[in-house]
């Protein structure tokens, strides 16, 4: 089977109705600029996953700037993305040939009724392989890493399972197709019906309902005291990327507390790594000669050989300085620095 459109066929028009609920916005093969700009305009899949905060590359934080226009108009161009979209069209035909189906690219979509409820379609499904399925119905194609594997054990990832359920719920479908390609070389397939998930989906709404209105009222959200660091890190680099001059936080008792929260964390990393290597040093004097030690004939400790690569970069450039040229390069970065009379006040 094909991933084409059909002879006689003619493509989708945006404004026209191409599922059950939902308008066309703009077709599969638009611009990739023009569709990001456009996808600002409601809540797509990736962004409700975003804000339950099951997501890892951004949070409802990040959703609201990106949607407010606070964030660069950019496209996630990492590695994995890239060969995810690479790899697309082959999972998608992959998938047809094993249904016996016809899929069709459609692009972004618009719920009529709910216009910020939005999704863009891998592929809609023009031949549903569900012998008790007449609806209409589409297929999201995924590529992930094999270290993602037992996400997949017992049906869809969390994320794949929440984007696939907002976009059946966009366009009107009563279930959804996933494929999932994991470490490249492992296939597999699942269909998400959306009478299995109710409650779910009215949740996914309610969410990106409170989403779009705080988006709308220009009303930021406020994120949960476990919210991931690592995304939140990521969103003020992106958010900041030209720092300069100073601000005065003599009136802002939050950030005063998050720097006293990260002396004490430093002071208490440093007190744990010097505790580690006192025990270190006496676990060895234990030892003696000895590589390993038994409690009760069980091993209880050992001495395991390890070896990484190393580069001694200082004789890469003596001695290949071409080399040392093409692949050595400075990269900067900004490291937080608290005064030495700021750390004895907070000790004190």
């Amino acid at each position: 089977m094909t991933t084409a459109v059909p002879a006689g066929a003619s493509a989708p028009v945006a404004g026209r109705r191409v599922t059950p609920t939902g308008r066309l916005v703009l077709p599969a093969d638009a611009d990739r600029e023009l569709w990001l700009q456009a996808r600002r305009a409601g809540i797509g899949s990736s962004d409700i996953a975003a804000i339950l905060g099951i997501s890892r590359h951004g949070n409802a934080l990040s959703v609201w700037h990106d949607k407010t226009g606070g964030l660069p108009l950019e496209s996630d161009d990492s590695e994995p993305a890239l060969w995810g979209r690479a790899f697309e069209e082959t999972v998608a035909r992959e998938w047809a040939r094993r249904n016996r189906s016809v899929i069709r690219r459609v692009g972004l979509v618009q719920n009529i009724d709910r216009p910020w409820q939005m999704c863009t379609l891998d592929r809609r499904v023009l031949k549903c392989p569900l012998a008790d399925a007449n609806e209409q119905c589409a297929v999201e194609i995924k590529c992930r890493d094999k270290m993602k594997a037992s996400q997949f054990r017992a049906g869809v990832a969390d994320d794949v399972l929440v984007q696939t359920l907002h976009q059946a719920d966009t366009c009107g479908y009563g279930h959804m197709h996933a494929a999932v390609l994991i470490g490249g070389n492992d296939y597999r397939q699942y269909v998400i019906r959306v009478r299995d998930h109710e409650q779910l989906v009215a949740d996914l709404r309610a969410a990106g309902g409170r989403a779009w209105q705080q988006i709308t009222e220009r009303r930021p959200p406020v994120l949960a005291d476990d919210a991931d660091p690592d995304v939140l890190l990521d969103l003020y680099e992106r958010l900041h990327p030209d720092r300069a001059g100073t601000v005065d936080i003599t009136r802002d008792g939050d950030t005063q507390d998050a720097v006293a929260d990260y002396l004490d964390a430093h002071n208490d990393y440093a007190a744990a790594e010097k505790r580690k290597k006192a025990a270190k040093a006496r676990i060895l004097a234990g030892l003696g000669d000895a590589e390993a030690a038994t409690v009760l004939d069980r091993l209880h400790v050992s001495l395991d050989e390890r070896s990484k690569q190393w580069t001694d970069v200082a004789r890469l450039a003596e001695r290949w300085p071409e080399a040392y040229a093409d692949c050595v390069e400075d990269r900067t970065y900004r490291q937080i620095s608290i005064p030495r009379s700021v750390r004895e006040e907070h000790a004190a």
